[in-house]
């Protein structure tokens, strides 16, 4: 038989029985469309997590006190005290890798401008700090190296610290305000950038001379930790290696273990980069599940379909037709059911991915290599599971399958 009369023969039977292909259909349709779907999450919190990260400053390098990656402290200051301005002035003259370098002290408290407070966290930085940071100012000014230098009492504030100490719409900058009972005067105010990935409100922020905080707020002469900008992405791997070499000298550390703490951004978005893999890889083979079980189906169905017709192969085996003629026909009916059920898996698959990022709020980004793999899968499955019904029907005995009742 011509390749056009088996598939009209397999379509013909496909057709005559809709309910019972599309329930057999519905494994590979769900398995598809999840895979699709997850897929398409896991791509879509990879990309958000770099760009989040990304617009934290892209090049940023921060060093921390200690060996272990505490994360961002909102503390006093912490009991780690293995940096200090020394640090930060050997890495400013040594380091040639870098473009902007600041000292960073914090402290949480309470902002208050009369009946109103807000607790957030104070940033001691020096002027670099918008530099690395890529924070834009919204009005007013950032505070100069001679502020820094006398200590003044004059911050920055972030966007929801302004809409909760001035309510009502106030021009914030050139009033005064109070951080634990003690005055400050509004300079400026920073653009808005709203929460990042993780959750955490990027202007919820209150940004001061390193000097003030350290001297009026906590009172001591060490550094949270450092944070500096590489000339380029590209160079941060080297500037990380750099600033390292600097301070194993600085703090004589040259034969025992680090007591700090150097990353770049890029190290933080690998990680997150190989942790939403991970995710993404158990969610996927949670979801391929379905099509294995479509699979089974498609076998199951097709072992129906060969008892059914048993008439039928003998009666076309008697006039003349070859096991080889059987064997391709009940193979492409198992083919046709797969990537039928594949295509409307992948229609399914981007209608969900749609109303996960619409209604959800959920970054998504649609690969087209899922697609293809999905396409690949389905016919992979169609062939696998199809194969053994059909090489069954092929092998039948003319004789007796005309008998068959």
């Amino acid at each position: 038989m011509r390749l056009l009369n088996l598939l009209k023969i397999a379509f013909k039977a496909i057709v005559l029985n809709k309910l019972r292909t599309l329930l057999t259909m519905l494994g590979i349709i769900i398995g598809v469309a999840s895979v699709i779907a997850m897929l398409a999450i896991g791509e879509g919190s990879k990309e958000s997590i770099r760009a989040t990260i990304s617009s934290m400053g892209s090049n940023m390098i921060t060093i921390r006190p200690g060996t272990d990656d505490r994360g961002p402290a909102r503390g006093s200051g912490g009991d780690v005290q293995t940096l200090t301005l020394e640090d930060y002035e050997e890495i400013k003259e040594q380091a040639s890798l870098l473009s902007y370098i600041t000292p960073v002290v914090n402290s949480g408290g309470q902002v208050i401008n009369s009946s109103n407070n807000w607790p957030s966290t104070i940033y001691g930085v020096n002027p670099d700090y918008l530099n690395i940071k890529v924070v834009d100012l919204q009005s007013g000014s950032m505070f100069t190296n001679a502020e820094v230098k006398s200590a003044s009492k004059v911050v920055l504030l972030g966007q929801t610290v302004v809409d909760n100490v001035f309510p009502d719409g106030e021009e914030p900058v050139g009033k005064m305000i109070r951080f634990n009972n003690i005055p400050f005067k509004v300079i400026g105010v920073l653009e808005k950038k709203g929460e990042n990935t993780f959750g955490q409100d990027q202007d919820d922020v209150v940004i001061a001379p390193y000097t003030t905080v350290q001297k009026r707020i906590l009172a001591i002469d060490h550094l949270n930790q450092i944070m500096a900008s590489a000339v380029s992405e590209d160079d941060a791997p080297n500037a990380v290696i750099e600033v390292t070499s600097i301070l194993r000298a600085q703090h004589k550390l040259l034969d025992s273990d680090d007591d700090f703490t150097v990353r770049s951004m890029e190290e933080l978005i690998s990680t997150f980069s190989s942790t939403s893999e991970m995710l993404t890889i158990l969610l996927v083979a949670v979801a391929s599940i379905s099509l294995l079980i479509g699979g089974i189906g498609i076998m199951n169905i097709m072992y129906v379909s060969v008892k059914e017709r048993t008439k039928e192969i003998g009666l076309r085996m008697a006039v003349g037709g070859k096991g080889a003629d059987i064997l391709m026909q009940f193979l492409i009916e198992a083919i046709l059911i797969s990537i039928t059920g594949g295509v409307l898996g992948v229609v399914l698959g981007l209608g969900a991915t749609v109303f996960i990022e619409k209604f959800l709020s959920w970054p998504t980004s649609i690969a087209m290599y899922s697609i293809v793999i999905s396409f690949a899968v389905c016919a992979v499955t169609g062939i696998f599971f199809g194969w053994y019904p059909a090489k069954k029907a092929a092998a039948l005995d003319p004789i007796t399958a005309l008998r068959y009742e």
